[in-house]
C-alpha cells in the first residue's frame, strides 16, 4: 500500500515472493533431461592385411550371426545387443576412427626362403642371391628377433633328415653373423622331413622342400 507518498509492503509480500521462488525452483528440478543416446556396445570393422587381401568373421550373439567379408565392411552392435545392417566405412572414415591403433600395430613379419641342393647343406646359388634382403630388413626393423628353421625333403631317414636340415639352418644362420646379425637374436631349429613345403609321398625328392625359413619379426 502506498501512505503519505512512501510505498511499504504488506504483511503478506515476502512470504508471497519466498513461495513464488519456491515453485520456480521446484518446477526446474522437476523438469526432464532428454536421455543421451546410447553409446553402442561394440563395433566391429574388417580391415584387409599389409597385401589388401581380406578375409571373412562372423559376429555372433544371442541376436543371431552376421558375416563381414567385404574391406572396412563395418557392423555396430547397440546397447541391447542388436546388431545393425552392416555398410562399408570410408578408409577416412576408418583413419577417424581407428588410426591411431591401426597403425601402431607391429609390421608384419618378413620371411626368405632359402633352397639347397639335394642332399647338402650348400645353398642353391639364386638362394644365396637373397641374403642382402633379409639383411636390408634386419637392419630396417631392429631390435628383431629372427628365426632360422631348416627342412628337406622326405628322401631318406628321418634320423639323418632331422640333422641334415639342422646343419642348412647351421649354415644360414652362420651367412647372417658373418655379416653382424648378432647370434643371439638367431633362434635356430630343424624339423626335418616333418614339415614339407610341398606335400608329398615318402622318398619323394622334392626341390621346394629342401629349404631354410628364416623369419624376420
Amino acid at each position: 500500500m502506498i501512505s503519505g507518498g512512501r510505498f511499504t509492503d504488506r504483511p503478506g509480500r515476502k512470504l508471497f515472493q519466498a513461495s513464488c521462488l519456491f515453485l520456480l525452483l521446484l518446477a526446474a528440478s522437476c523438469a526432464t533431461v532428454p536421455p543421451a543416446p546410447a553409446k553402442p556396445r561394440g563395433t566391429f570393422i574388417l580391415l584387409p592385411d599389409d597385401q589388401g587381401k581380406t578375409g571373412a568373421i562372423v559376429v555372433l550373439n544371442a541376436q543371431g550371426e552376421t558375416l563381414l567379408s567385404k574391406p572396412r565392411e563395418t557392423l555396430t552392435i547397440d546397447a541391447a545387443g542388436r546388431p545393425g545392417k552392416p555398410f562399408q566405412m570410408s578408409d577416412k572414415d576408418v583413419d577417424a576412427r581407428v588410426g591411431a591403433a591401426r597403425y601402431a600395430l607391429p609390421e608384419p613379419p618378413v620371411r626368405v626362403i632359402f633352397y639347397f641342393k639335394y642332399d647338402s647343406d650348400e645353398l642353391t646359388d639364386e638362394s644365396r642371391a637373397k641374403l642382402p634382403e633379409v639383411l636390408r630388413s634386419i637392419r630396417e626393423r631392429g631390435p628383431v628377433d629372427i628365426s632360422v628353421v631348416g627342412h628337406t625333403d622326405t628322401m631318406g631317414e628321418k634320423d639323418y633328415n632331422y640333422k641334415l636340415s639342422f646343419r642348412r639352418a647351421q649354415a644360414v644362420a652362420k651367412l647372417l653373423t658373418a655379416q653382424g646379425v648378432a647370434a643371439a637374436i638367431l633362434d635356430i631349429t630343424s624339423h626335418g622331413k616333418d614339415n614339407p613345403l610341398i606335400p608329398t609321398g615318402n622318398q619323394v625328392p622334392e626341390p621346394r622342400n629342401r629349404r631354410v625359413e628364416v623369419t624376420v619379426r
